[in-house]
């Protein structure tokens, strides 16, 4: 199971804290910061120990991810197709896709997205969502219909983590589910 947390304020603490156990992806996403600000604390948390080989990816910027030496880039639902990037992305470098449909998923898979978040599974935890909740079966087909790794986010709680991967998905993403890092590690 693949466990990711994606950073909402505090990236370099909480990606310390990852880096040394807890999450096998850690995404930065600090949606206050400007592109120079960004890149900085990318390569703060790309100098901190990493002994499990945490991959760091950087939410939306592809070029900061580039600079900063990231593992890769999350990119929101409508963005440029990932096919378009690779040109300039290092060997190994994933590039993800937000997913809240059976259409979008299928789409990310065919402009070549590495993995999909899918969601929300549940009604999100840490913010507010004009989108119903997808429920476990909707994960189930989505998981099922494609071939890449497709993760659940939205209202993952360590308590339902493991019926969303029963349910096929790949693994869990989340803000407040890594919110405690000592459980997070457990």
């Amino acid at each position: 199971m693949i466990r990711c947390c994606i950073t909402d304020g505090g990236a370099e603490a909480i990606a310390a804290s990852l880096l040394a156990g807890g999450a096998d992806w850690v995404q930065i996403r600090e949606k206050e910061l400007a592109a120079r600000e960004l890149m900085l604390l990318v390569r703060r948390v790309m100098a901190l120990p990493n002994p499990h080989s945490v991959k760091v990816l950087v939410n939306t910027r592809v070029d900061v991810a580039i600079a900063a030496g990231a593992g890769g880039v999350h990119l929101p639902a409508g963005s440029i197709a990932p096919c378009e990037w690779r040109g300039i992305t290092p060997s190994g470098f994933l590039i993800g896709v937000s997913c809240h449909s059976m259409e979008e998923v299928l789409r990310a898979e065919a402009e070549g997205a590495d993995y999909v978040f899918f969601g929300p599974v549940f009604a999100p935890i840490s913010k507010t969502s004009d989108l119903a909740p997808r429920g476990l079966e909707e994960l189930r087909r989505v998981s099922r219909g494609v071939r890449i790794p497709v993760l659940a986010l939205g209202g993952i709680t360590w308590e339902n983590a493991r019926a969303c991967v029963e349910a096929g998905a790949a693994g869990v993403v989340g803000i407040s589910l890594f919110k405690n890092v000592a459980d997070a590690a457990t």
